[in-house]
């Protein structure tokens, strides 16, 4: 009765002492058929001492029988069948892991822990705590790569190694009531280790041009991502559109009527505009033009390219500005009305503060303004208060008024006069 254990270091075949523990042994033969080993790591390896697998979680704390995996009601651990004469006197003695102090269970318990011992001499250590069930017959040279491997202080191996598949070669107990066997065994490994994969090459380089081409998508990656939390792309994959060009080199009195009347006739133009400065209106001799389809675009660029416009030899290219994205969308939490944008299903159309409506009249102003024409009307409102304020005073102390309060009082004083 036997069991291949195909490993990422080689191949390890089992013989079962079924007889002697039956209980143990059916145990473990209905684990192998749930696949149950199926890309577990070994997560205790001591030089010359034993390799320990057969917890998924990969700490040395988990891990069930097969009865408790077939019903969670049943208890987690069994009681070890310890035979006397089955010791740990040579290399690929398999044992079953006991954990002491089980409580119901005098001897302790066990569940699905494992260990193989690598020591080319007996182990009386172990001899009478733990539960020994089978041998390894073939495979003793992947125990010894397996007494071979680095690890850590707490004995984990650096590089995972771990059980790929179980294959049952013979056995010989009826399934228990309730065995529900996977359609398929598992594919990928738990996300529950942090160490180097057990099919990665800590020492594999690249060839110099593929790790410097590898070191400039990381870079570019990286600074996606910055230009993302700053806010200055909508997100960090964002790709230009493909049907916008990109024009330079133009004669500073090519307007944007004559760019889209030479260019209209490779296809449909959304928009076509000659960027100029803000202040003085004057062109900065380059434009961006965007076509209804991208094949139109592309044909424009090919037919373009060096042609001359307004006695300038121009420059043709797709846009790689993706600014009007970004004035568009932004990466907050998506409505439910909305359907995202480019593939990215977390975008919603950007919102500004008292946009579409609801404010009240004569409110122009947004939350983005330009900061000039924004203090200009500052300056402009306080002029104007401090016009209407020296008018006010004026008008208080002028002359005419002063006049008119003396002919109010004069009459009295004319009485005053008289009557002296």
């Amino acid at each position: 009765m036997s069991v291949l254990l195909e490993t990422s270091l080689g191949d390890i075949v089992i013989d079962l002492e079924v007889d002697s523990c039956p209980r143990t042994c059916e145990n473990f033969l209905k684990l192998c058929k749930v696949y149950y080993y199926n890309l577990d790591a070994f997560f205790n390896v001591s030089k010359d001492f034993l390799a320990q697998v057969g917890d998924p979680s990969a700490t040395g704390t988990g891990g069930e029988c097969i009865w408790s995996y077939i019903d969670p009601k049943s208890p987690r651990y069994f009681s070890p069948e310890i035979i006397p004469r089955l010791k740990h006197k040579e290399k690929g003695t398999v044992s079953m892991a006991v954990a002491p102090f089980i409580e119901g269970l005098p001897k302790g318990g066990c569940a699905s822990q494992f260990f193989i011992t690598l020591a080319n001499g007996p182990v009386e250590y172990l001899d009478g705590k733990h539960a020994v069930f089978g041998h390894v017959v073939e495979g003793l040279d992947t125990l010894d790569k397996l007494n071979e491997v680095f690890v850590d202080q707490d004995g984990r191996p650096l590089k995972d190694i771990r059980i790929r598949h179980v294959e049952i070669l013979d056995d010989p107990f009826p399934d228990p009531p309730g065995l529900k066997v996977p359609d398929e065994a598992p594919t990928k490994p738990p996300d529950n280790s942090t160490r180097i994969a057990e099919d990665e090459d800590p020492l594999a380089t690249l060839p110099e041009e593929e790790a410097e081409a590898q070191r400039r998508i990381n870079a570019a990656r990286a600074s996606a991502l910055t230009l993302e939390m700053v806010g200055d792309l909508p997100f960090a994959n964002v790709r230009p559109p493909e049907n916008v060009l990109f024009v330079c080199k133009l004669n500073p009195v090519t307007r944007d009527e004559d760019l889209e009347l030479i260019f209209s006739r490779f296809g449909t133009i959304l928009s076509c505009q000659v960027i100029r400065d803000k202040k003085t209106g004057d062109s900065l001799q380059y434009a961006f033009i965007e076509f209804d389809k991208r094949e139109e675009a592309e044909q424009a660029y090919f037919k373009m390219q060096n042609v001359l416009v307004d006695d300038r030899r121009i420059w043709v290219d797709f846009s790689q500005s993706v600014a009007r994205l970004n004035t568009s969308w932004s990466n907050d939490v998506k409505l439910p009305s909305q359907r995202g944008f480019g593939g990215n299903q977390d975008l919603e159309p950007t919102r500004r503060y008292r946009a579409g409506g609801g404010h009240r009249a004569g409110d122009e102003y947004g939350m983005v303004f330009d900061v000039d024409e924004r203090s200009h009307s500052h300056s402009h409102k306080r002029h104007r208060s401090r016009s209407q304020e020296r008018r006010r005073r004026s008008r208080s102390s002028s002359p005419r008024r002063r006049h008119g309060r003396d002919r109010r009082r004069s009459p009295n004083s004319d009485r005053e006069g008289h009557r002296r």
